[in-house]
This record gives C-alpha cells, structure tokens and sequence, in this order.
C-alpha cells in the first residue's frame, strides 16, 4: 500500500480520495474548502494542513482541480518538495499546455508523471467506476495502473504525456454533439406525435444508438437512471460540458482540426448556461430545446 497526498477534493476527487483508504492505502488529503476536509477526514484520510504538507515523502501525488491555472499554481508550489521518483497523477480535466507543464515540472524534480483525467461522473467517483484516460511513458502508467485501480473500472493507456487529456476533449466533444442530437430528436419526435418510450424502443436498437440514449436518455422515462428522471439534477453540469467544450475548441485551434458540430455545440451550451442553467445536468439542454420553435 501507499502513502498518497492528494490534493482537491471536490464531488470528484472527496469520493476518489475515499476509494483509496477504503483500498487500505494511506491518504493525505488537502483542500481550501474546510467542509471537504471534514468529510475526508471522516472518511479515513489524515488531514494536511498545506498542499506542500500533504506531498512531502508521498510515494504518490494525485491532484484533482478545476483547471488548468490550478493545476500549474499547484505542481509549482509542491514541485520542490516532491521526492525524487515520486509518481505524481493529475486527474484534472485541462488544456493541453497546462498539462504539458505539468508533466514538465514534475521531470524537473525527477518525479514521473502520469494526465489521467476521468469520465463517468460524480456517480462514478462515489462507485469506484471511472474511466481513466492515461498519458505517459510506460513505466509511469505502470506504476499509476495499480493506484488508479479502486477509483475505477478501467484505465485506458492513451499514448505519451498529454495524450490522456487529448482523448478526454475529443470524447467529451462527441458526448456533447449527440446529447444535442438526441435532445433535438426525441423533441422533433414528440412533436410528430411519437412517444417517447416508443422512439427509444426504435433509436436504441437502430442505428441512432448512442450512450446519450440508451445509458443518458434526456426524456423522463425509458431510462430510470438518467437525470431526466430527477428533474435534471446534475451526474454531469453543463457548466462542466461547457468547460470541455471551451478545451476541445482551443485543441482545435491549435491543432489545426475542423470542428464545426463541436463548435456549434459550444455554442448552445454558452447560452444554456448564460441563461442561468450551469448547474443543471447536460442533457438538460432539452429544455432549451423545448421553448424553441423554427
């Protein structure tokens, strides 16, 4: 077992941090807010009253923060007292450039580094099933394959360093543009006088078939599980799919791509959230939907 600091535990990283004590590993755990500390601590996890007090003599170091200026202000301030070999994770979801630092101030210490940012969600955090999207040498993902492991159901070794985050935009880009396409689908359905169980029972089974139907439908019935069925409370925020969206257009530019669904779809998800709907989950954008006419 481990000894782990891991730093940011919002309503991903609290219930990560959770997995791994209940792993039997031994975690450190900082953060600015003083309520998730108590609920870490509650949890099993000693409680570092400083990110540098949370990293020092860590074998490991996971951090789980909101963007990428977190990320880099952090690795800059813990960088000097992170042991040489130290297997450092960061579980973020964040610009390539960012990620990129990232990695290169952890070589500068001698650390190895390993971008592993994460999809399935709040529920996932809490279930030890996330999947994480892994970039980095192959003996850094050796070493992060057997730490990653309670938090989730699979990692994926997506390439060298920044890979992971890469495949991260690219997936969450295509999540956004069919939940849209199913949102606007199921809505044109209801208004040609189809219910909606009866073009789930085709869609599902066809060739429209995507997670967004069948695992996420944005309508309250065919799928018990899904958000729509409690009022769109969030497994996912737009604000969240807003921010990817922003990263997954910046990748664009920089890489040259032509994206024009996922700019669209930032887009609407812009004016979903502008209109006061970040904190409803994704597939809310339905509603937005609803009130519209051609």
């Amino acid at each position: 077992m481990a000894t782990i600091g891991f730093i940011g535990l919002g309503n991903m990283g609290g219930p990560m941090a959770l997995n791994l004590v209940k792993a039997g590993h031994d975690v450190r755990a900082f953060d600015l807010s003083p309520d998730t500390i108590k609920i870490a601590q509650e949890g099993g996890c000693s409680v570092a009253d400083t990110a540098i007090d949370a990293v020092e003599d860590a074998e490991v170091v996971i951090t789980m923060l909101p963007a990428g200026k977190h990320v880099v202000a952090v690795y800059d301030e813990i960088c000097p007292y992170v042991s040489a070999h130290t297997l450092m994770i960061d579980c973020s979801t964040i610009d390539i450039e960012s990620a990129k630092a990232a990695h290169d101030m952890a070589a500068s210490v001698g650390a190895v580094s390993v971008d592993a940012p994460v999809s399935g969600g709040i529920m996932g955090a809490i279930n030890g099933t996330l999947t994480f999207m892994a970039g980095g040498n192959d003996g850094a993902l050796d070493r992060a394959e057997p730490i990653l492991e309670p938090m989730g159901s699979r990692t994926v070794r997506c390439g060298a360093v920044t890979a992971g985050q890469a495949a991260k935009v690219c997936n969450n880009m295509i999540l956004a543009v069919t939940m849209i396409g199913t949102c606007e689908a199921f809505e044109m359905g209801k208004r040609l006088g189809l219910e909606d169980q009866a073009l789930f029972d085709v869609v599902s089974t066809a060739s429209g078939q995507s997670w967004s139907t069948t695992t996420y439908c944005p309508v309250p019935g065919p799928v018990p599980t899904s958000p729509a069925n409690n009022d769109y409370k969030p497994g996912f925020a737009a604000a969240l799919m807003l921010k990817d969206l922003g990263l997954a257009q910046e990748a664009a530019e920089q890489s040259g791509a032509s994206t024009p669904l996922g700019n669209h779809a930032y887009e609407l998800y812009q004016k979903f959230c502008a209109d006061g709907h970040g904190d409803v989950d994704f597939s809310g954008i339905i509603k937005m939907l609803q009130s519209e006419k051609k």
